[in-house]
């Protein structure tokens, strides 16, 4: 089945896959061909892809996204969301040190709308933080 995530920034990958993990608000869901007609919200999480029936774990390509929309047809999946980062692309220590300084201005906060903007980040850095953890174990 093809799977094309689209951030704003566009295309991050358009290709034919076997099964797709995706976070949405009513839990994980994994997608295999001839999956149910889907429409459905996903959620800040990660994404693993599994490009082809017999691949095992360490073989899974992660993506961290934000919020979007999920279209699932027979043979397709879309998700359109904000941000995708892909596991490679993330550095572990850069994300930990913006997770910890997410986390201060949370402490640090004065208003609902510098609070808000906190939760946001610690969310987004958390999630960078757990891609780059499962590509680590998954690796070596």
């Amino acid at each position: 089945m093809n799977f094309k995530l689209v951030t704003l920034l566009g295309v991050k990958i358009n290709q034919e896959v076997y099964e797709v993990m995706i976070p949405t608000s009513e839990g994980e869901i994994a997608v295999y061909p001839d999956h149910e007609p889907l429409i459905a919200l996903a959620v800040p999480g990660v994404v693993a892809i599994r490009h082809h029936k017999d691949d095992g774990n360490e073989k899974l390509q992660y993506f961290a996204i934000s919020a979007g929309l999920i279209k699932i047809t027979h043979k397709t999946i879309q998700l359109l969301v904000d941000e995708a980062d892909h596991g490679d692309d993330i550095v572990e220590a850069e994300s930990k040190a913006a997770y910890e300084r997410a986390v201060q201005m949370r402490k640090d906060a004065k208003d609902q709308v510098e609070l808000d903007k906190a939760h946001e980040l610690v969310d987004r850095h958390a999630v960078r933080l757990k891609v780059a953890e499962l590509r680590r174990r998954h690796r070596g």
